[in-house]
């Protein structure tokens, strides 16, 4: 494979990567894909050659997998993948440093570390962009990597690496005799791949068996989710809110019962065109309707999406604040996930994790604004909310994580609601902006990890598609067709008991990063002796 065009290990990358992805099932061939890289760093290319292949790979993959952002804006769909995938390069510059400074000894598991470090940096500052997080590849296997409860993604970022650095070192010492690495690939495969999976069954037989023993211990309330197809083009336009909230309501209706507790419509489903005045929204006449529907049902609480906002007048205001020109009244907007009876909001929680350019502008790119803006983005966008809150009803025994948008795709995010009591997660969300894509079939099978990872039920109201429930390992039930009104009911039992994930977070990624500074910390100390040691000998 050393022999080939550096051309075809760099496409060769991307395809793999691509094609590994959800929803494609080739899932397994995300064990090789790395693997034309190495090569092609050992071809001994100088640095600028081989991150600009590198970068050709990246690019592919992104643009495969994410391509259906183009739908929703396409400015800021090429400045996503073209960035999302320069910073994909820092692991391989760290790499190719590493490698040729310390040799394959260690430069091998140098990547490693950086890699990992690098999804971790990449969930947690403010350019967030962690859809291709590594571990997010199993989404659609929930069965392979049941021991998630205990590692979150991060285990499973560590398993596609590790194996295609060892499966690299295998083939490049075995290239000389193949007779010997055809009769050494199955045991390495089986240890490897074979041992995680059965380990997989083991946990997912072991919660069955716990499940079955406490079954009957709780009494099971309903839960009803909405799927209402508003256009999410038009339903901010004006003059449109009667109707919107009349098939919310109607297909409510259809499915609620005695035994409903818990309401579940998607994500601003409550709009106006300038928004809803949270703290009086009480007194709103056009939102009546959803008052007269919980009067009607006094045993039901909703959980819906709201478009708010709070004003603050005499100059006061949070950090977050926009002004209103020519007044002294700020104000904050809100992505809101709002838990109602018929006396008005109970709880509330403002969405946390804002899209980057389309929600909110990172604080050190706010000198771009202007031509953010330009392009349909947003300087200010929405307030967000820093600590956790679970929407708890006093009446029935269910505590809410909720998750906003694409706030279900931060596992470790999503543990601090566990934490704090919740024991189901709610996904609001709007996935229509991006048309009938792979985008919502992936973020719908990321929402299969955090059930896993937490061992929660997951409930999940989409605008157009795809609710569903999701079971604690993973399994979707009664998924709704993209695109079509929709009314799914489910009993859904509670659980209270903490996961090692949710105790401890991502301990793997924590440790990789104090192993990528021990590597990245010895090869500039062997880089700088070896400088000294040439000065010294002029």
């Amino acid at each position: 494979m050393k022999k080939l065009h550096p051309v075809i290990l760099s496409v060769s990358s991307g395809l793999l990567l691509a094609a590994a992805w959800p929803p494609l099932p080739t899932t397994l061939l995300i064990f090789l894909a790395f693997i034309p890289l190495f090569f092609l760093l050992e071809k001994g290319l100088s640095r600028f050659r081989f991150l600009g292949w590198v970068y050709i790979s990246m690019i592919i993959w992104n643009s495969i997998t994410t391509w259906w952002m183009w739908n929703s804006t396409g400015p800021g769909s090429v400045a996503a993948i073209v960035v999302n995938s320069l910073f994909m390069c820092l692991p391989w510059l760290a790499f190719y440093n590493a490698h040729k400074r310390l040799g394959p000894k260690y430069s091998y598991w140098t990547f490693i570390a950086c890699w990992m470090t690098f999804e971790y940096i990449h969930l947690n500052w403010e350019l967030s962009w962690p859809w291709l997080t590594l571990g997010n590849v199993f989404a659609t296997r929930p069965e392979w990597v049941q021991w998630y409860q205990f590692t979150g993604t991060s285990g499973g970022s560590l398993w596609v690496l590790v194996i295609n650095v060892l499966l690299f070192k295998k083939v490049l010492s075995a290239s000389s005799n193949r007779k010997l690495l055809k009769r050494s690939l199955p045991l390495f495969l089986i240890a490897t791949i074979g041992i995680p999976l059965a380990f997989s069954y083991m946990v997912r037989a072991y919660n069955m068996q716990l499940d079955a023993a406490a079954k009957g211990s709780k009494t099971l309330n309903n839960i009803v989710v909405v799927q209402p197809n508003i256009d999410p083009y038009q339903k901010f336009e004006t003059g449109t809110q009667e109707a919107q909230l009349s098939t919310l309501i109607r297909l409510s209706e259809a499915g609620i019962d005695s035994n409903t507790a818990l309401v579940v419509w998607p994500e601003t489903a409550i709009n106006l065109p300038n928004g809803i005045e949270e703290d009086s929204i009480r007194k709103n006449y056009l939102v009546n309707p959803v008052w007269g529907f919980l009067k009607k049902h006094p045993h039901v609480k909703l959980l819906s999406g709201v478009e708010g906002y709070r004003m603050y007048r005499g100059g006061e205001h949070t950090v977050y604040s926009r002004q209103i020109p020519n007044t002294d009244i700020w104000y904050d907007a809100f992505n809101t996930a709002a838990m109602l009876d018929s006396t008005g909001i109970i709880m509330r929680y403002h969405k946390s994790k804002l899209v980057p350019g389309v929600e909110m502008l990172p604080s050190f790119l706010r000198f771009m604004g202007p031509w953010f803006e330009q392009f349909g983005g947003t300087t200010g966008g929405y307030a967000r909310q820093d600590e956790r809150t679970v929407l708890k009803d006093p009446s029935n025994s269910y505590a809410i994580a909720p998750a906003v948008c694409y706030e279900s795709i931060y596992g470790e995010f999503m543990t601090g609601f566990i934490r704090r009591g919740a024991n189901i997660i709610c996904i609001i969300t709007n996935d229509g902006w991006w048309g009938n894509t792979s985008g919502h079939k992936q973020h719908l099978s990321y929402a299969r990890l955090r059930a896993i990872e937490s061992r929660r039920w997951v409930v999940r109201s989409a605008n157009t598609g795809i609710s569903a429930f999701i079971d604690p390992y993973g399994e979707i039930l009664q998924p709704q067709p993209w695109a079509t009104e929709a009314v799914i009911k489910q009993a859904v039992p509670v659980r209270d008991h903490l996961t090692f994930y949710v105790r401890f977070g991502d301990i793997i990624s924590k440790i990789m990063i104090a192993l990528a500074i021990i590597l990245l910390g010895y090869s500039t100390f062997v880089m700088a002796t070896t400088i000294r040691r040439k000065k010294t000998a002029i």
